[in-house]
């Protein structure tokens, strides 16, 4: 298992495999997220807190995940227009993931160690 999360990678919602190493030196904020959530007007707080402080070395990373109660049903394509129309998402947005289990992602299996 890599001991630093710089070692990881994850793919953007747009199919772009990123590397964790292009957000080194940044205040990382690693976030689960369900668009079908009660708690999906987070997204408006959080891209409140993202615009505030990115030219300040913020960033937040957003992992859609359908493990608690299947609130994230769509697909990639879905969850994308649905950031961005309904809530004007700008921060980096990741493909679907498992945060628990054995089929967690390994940036959550990192994390969670």
């Amino acid at each position: 298992m890599n001991n630093n999360f710089y070692q990881f990678s994850a793919t953007s919602l747009q199919g772009k495999e990123m590397s964790m190493k292009s957000y080194e030196g940044k205040v990382i904020l690693v976030v689960n997220t369900a668009s079908k959530c009660g708690l999906t007007p987070q997204y408006e707080g959080l891209e409140k807190l993202y615009r505030e402080y990115k030219d300040k070395g913020l960033v937040i990373l957003g992992f859609p995940c359908n493990q608690f109660a299947n609130q994230e049903p769509g697909g990639e394509k879905e969850i994308s227009e649905n950031c961005l129309i309904n809530y004007g998402v700008s921060f980096p947005m990741f493909s679907k993931i498992d945060v628990n289990g054995a089929t967690a992602h390994p940036i959550y299996k990192y994390l969670k160690k």
